[in-house]
C-alpha cells in the first residue's frame, strides 16, 4: 500500500499526481560567448500536446512520471533517464506544481506519454536559441512613433 501525501506549498497535489519532465537545450551568454546547457523542465499539458504535433522545440525527450518520484517535499530526485550534467530550471518547484495541475484538468494528455515511459520523437531544433540570461535593454529608439493627431481633439 502506497502512502499518498500532499505538499505543504501545494495542498491540492499529492505525490501520486502525474507530471511530464523534459530535457531542453538552452543557452547562456557570458562575455559575448554563447554556451549550451541542458535543463530539466516541467512541461504543461497544452505545451506537450503542441510539441507532439510536431512544432520545432529545444526538447530532446520527455518523461512521464509522478511528483513523488521527483520531489519529496524537501529535496529533488533527478530521474536516472536524465544526464548527470543536466540542471533544474529556475523556479522548478513552482513550475512542476503548476504543470501537474494542468494534467489534473486535462486527463487525456496523460495518454501522450504514459507514466514511466519516455518520448523522444520531438522535432528537435536549436535554430531559435533559447538564451536563459538574456537582458532586454530598452532605448528611446524602441518608442512607437504616433501620428501627431493621436491625442488631439479634432
Amino acid at each position: 500500500m502506497t502512502v499518498v501525501t500532499s505538499y505543504s506549498s501545494a495542498p491540492d497535489l499529492t505525490t501520486e499526481d502525474y507530471v511530464v519532465l523534459g530535457l531542453a537545450t538552452c543557452f547562456v551568454k557570458e562575455d559575448g560567448e554563447v554556451t549550451s546547457v541542458e535543463v530539466i523542465e516541467a512541461i504543461p499539458s497544452a505545451a506537450l500536446e503542441a510539441l507532439v504535433k510536431g512544432i520545432p522545440t529545444a526538447y530532446k525527450f520527455a518523461l512521464g512520471t509522478t511528483l513523488g518520484s521527483v520531489f519529496d517535499g524537501n529535496s529533488y530526485q533527478i530521474p536516472p533517464e536524465f544526464p548527470e550534467n543536466a540542471q533544474l530550471s529556475d523556479e522548478f518547484e513552482q513550475r512542476i506544481f503548476s504543470a501537474a495541475r494542468t494534467y489534473k484538468r486535462r486527463e487525456s494528455a496523460k495518454l501522450l506519454i504514459p507514466q514511466g515511459s519516455t518520448y523522444s520523437d520531438f522535432k528537435y531544433s536549436t535554430e531559435r536559441k533559447r538564451i536563459l540570461n538574456a537582458a532586454r535593454v530598452v532605448t528611446k529608439d524602441d518608442n512607437v512613433k504616433q501620428h501627431p493627431n493621436t491625442h488631439k481633439i479634432l
